[in-house]
């Protein structure tokens, strides 16, 4: 019998192909089965979604002939295609997209005959690994980490884990987990952390705890940062049943795992959880999806929530009937420990260009001279933000972007941190001839080499001088520099750290007593109505790093300190912070967000369109605001104006954004799905020329 076969295949973005393609097949393949198909001149790897007999309209259409079928490999569960297909839908990509995307790289190039021998090398390397050694013991839970597990245990969730920093979330991570493995011999959990700089440390600790009973192919990782044999061999583990525990970033949330029956997504509250190109879910929100459609618990953890999870998991009062996540909180550090006193640095009143004040500098020498270890945080990389000349205004703008490419003086180079043109820094002045042009602003390298500068002349308690490091993109761009240098802050080889976001969150330092944050008041300001909520996360969890260690800082009698220097200490963020209310701050921040009918009280999407000209750009956005006038529903959805970008061009390319938002997701959804043929449709006409791309995030982070 010949068999019409639909597959999904990555078709070029918004080729208007439609979500499945149909193939010629002379038998019947499961739902799931892997494929190679032909695609133009090329054979691609596709999924099989469904099968039906051929008919007679179905033979006139002549179809192509389907290529080989990987049948080694168990056919993708029904879930996982649930899953993709809900992506897919909800986030107004294609299903090829989303699923193809969801696959290791490697998959693509391999033939059925080297599939089944990597699977073959992988059965027989599991089949050596012995199980006969017992789980280490476990550390003894909290009132407060007994209490959460119990509640994990009876309640069918989802949970918000709000746990301050310090703690002990991971703890509770790993009992969860623990419970979940010995009641079932082939339950899977799935972990998942918002960078892969933080993923060694969960790591070791997962396979300290679980390694000696499940072998060690039990606790398998997921990132970008690996190799495509490494993300291969970690993927066919988890569809196999055979890894246990798979750790990793936002990607992970795609990986098949038939028997899911827990998921952790730690620091939820990270932007970093959004993919930023391509299809632009959000793998936290489809995490909780996933949980509830396989029956997965699920265990958001945070010490600052996000507003929308927070709001979730409100506690039922009057007629409102409360969130849908069950809220767990944990307030106290592990062992006792404070929380570091919050100290306002007020920079109206120190000298004008003070970069570190009197009263920090002398704070941190404290620490340098008690062996204690300090963390200056600023959120900007490389020397100086820009390069300019005093005599013609001159500065070092990109030419590709609407952006100053960066100072940096380790390499003596202007880089342009949006489209990566980068430039030996001009020995004179490009539009004048003027020798003296000079950094404006500062970045970590340059509060790195002031910082030296500063205390080149004190020594530590052991008449060493001081040891200053920094970290940050730049800094840990080869392999295993992340590492290393972590690795030296740990053993207390540095005695100041200077870094961007990379060091603030997930970093469980024992010895640093103090942090600083040099210069955190541009966000209070901000076009974003997040920059408020992310820089409260981000002091906060900053601060987190100091004092994680009470036994330490009672034999060193010391106590935690947290600096901040700005210029508005009566700014009601501050004064949360100081508090480490994140309550308060939230209630303030909700009441603001429900006053102005903005998320989580309303839904949001953007419509992009990147072209030559701004002009362009602009026409396609409004040219498709009028069209969606037509479209049903489209009263209870309200459009912007187009507008540029805030970094309007990058790589010569100018763009522009429409916001689309309304006080129903099934109407915005509704909305957006009628949209896309009418989108695709533009590109055609006059309105649509000088368009590159085109694209719909749902759910933004960034406006």
């Amino acid at each position: 019998m010949n068999w019409r076969i639909e597959v999904a295949v990555q078709t070029p973005a918004h080729a208007a192909l439609g979500d499945l393609l149909s193939y010629h097949g002379m038998q019947a393949l499961p739902p799931g089965t892997l494929v190679r198909v032909p695609l133009g001149k090329r054979e691609v790897l596709g999924v099989a979604w469904q099968s039906r007999p051929m008919t007679e309209d179905d033979a006139a259409l002549a179809l192509k002939p389907l290529g080989t079928a990987l049948d080694t490999l168990a056919p993708l569960g029904d879930a996982w295609r649930d899953l993709v297909a809900f992506a897919a839908r909800y986030y107004q990509r294609s299903l090829g997209e989303i699923a193809l995307a969801a696959l290791p790289p490697q998959l693509r190039d391999l033939s059925g005959v080297q599939l089944a021998r990597r699977l073959k090398r992988q059965g027989n390397a599991t089949a050596d690994v012995s199980d006969a050694r017992a789980l280490p013991a476990e550390a003894t839970a909290s009132a407060e980490q007994a209490s959460a597990l119990r509640r994990i245990e009876a309640e069918p969730g989802p949970f918000l884990l709000f746990g301050s920093t310090g703690s002990g979330k991971t703890e509770v991570y790993l009992q969860a987990v623990a419970t979940l493995l010995a009641r079932s011999p082939t339950a899977q959990a799935l972990v998942m952390v918002p960078e892969i700089n933080l993923t060694p440390q969960l790591e070791a600790r997962f396979r300290a705890r679980f390694e000696g009973r499940f072998g060690a192919g039990a606790v398998v990782s997921l990132h970008s940062g690996m190799t495509n044999p490494q993300r291969l061999a970690s993927w066919l583990a988890a569809h196999a049943g055979t890894a246990r525990i798979v750790l990793g970033t936002r990607m992970a949330v795609f990986a098949s795992m038939p028997t899911l029956a827990l998921i952790v997504v730690d620091e939820e509250h990270d932007p970093s959880y959004k993919q930023q190109e391509g299809a632009r879910y959000s793998a936290r929100d489809l995490a909780v999806w996933r949980g509830r459609r396989e029956g997965a618990k699920v265990i958001l953890g945070s010490a600052t929530p996000s507003l929308e999870s927070w709001y979730q998991s409100r506690p039922a009062a009057g007629d409102d009937p409360g969130g849908r996540y069950a809220r767990l909180a944990m307030p106290s550090r592990i062992g006792a420990g404070a929380l570091p006193a919050v100290r306002l640095v007020d920079m109206r009143l120190q000298p004008a260009k003070t970069v570190l004040s009197g009263v920090l500098l002398d704070a941190i020498g404290q620490r340098i001279a008690r062996g204690e270890q300090s963390m200056v945080f600023l959120n900007r990389r490389g020397y100086a933000p820009v390069l300019a000349c005093a005599d013609c205004g001159w500065k070092s703008e990109c030419p590709h972007c609407s952006a100053f490419r960066v100072f940096h003086k380790i390499d003596r180079t202007l880089r342009c941190h949006h489209c990566g043109f980068t430039e030996r820094v001009p020995r004179a002045c490009p539009a004048c001839g003027n020798p003296d042009i000079a950094p404006v602003g500062r970045g970590t390298e340059r509060l790195e080499e002031h910082l030296g500068e500063l205390f080149a002349s004190v020594q530590r308690p052991d008449g060493s001088p001081v040891r200053i490091a920094r970290i940050d993109a730049d800094s840990t761009r080869k392999q295993g520099a992340l590492e290393s240098q972590l690795a030296a802050v740990h053993a207390g080889e540095v005695d100041v750290l200077v870094g961007t976001q990379m060091i603030a969150k997930g970093h469980d330092f024992r010895r640093i007593t103090l942090v600083a944050a040099v210069n955190p008041d541009g966000a209070l300001f901000s076009s974003d109505f997040r920059a408020p909520e992310r820089l409260f996360s981000l002091l906060m969890q900053s601060a987190g790093r100091a004092g994680r260690d009470a036994a330490y800082l009672a034999a060193q009698g010391t106590t935690a300190e947290m600096w901040i220097q700005t210029q508005h200490t009566d700014h009601p963020l501050f004064t949360a912070l100081r508090r480490h209310d994140y309550p308060a701050f939230a209630e303030g921040e909700l009441a603001q967000r429900r006053a102005a009918g903005m998320p989580p009280f309303a839904f949001q999407a953007l419509l992009r369109a990147d072209a030559r000209s701004q002009e362009a750009a602009q026409a396609f956005l409004n040219a498709a605001s009028a069209a969606a006038e037509a479209l049903e529903g489209a009263d209870q959805v309200a459009r912007y104006p187009a507008v540029p970008l805030a970094i309007q061009r990058v790589a010569n390319v100018e763009r522009a954004q429409m916001l689309v938002e309304s006080a129903s997701r099934a109407a915005l959804q509704r909305l957006l799905a009628q949209w896309q043929p009418v989108l695709h449709g533009l590109r055609r006409t006059p309105e649509g020329k000088g368009v590159i791309r085109w694209l719909i995030d749902v759910d933004p982070q960034q406006i």
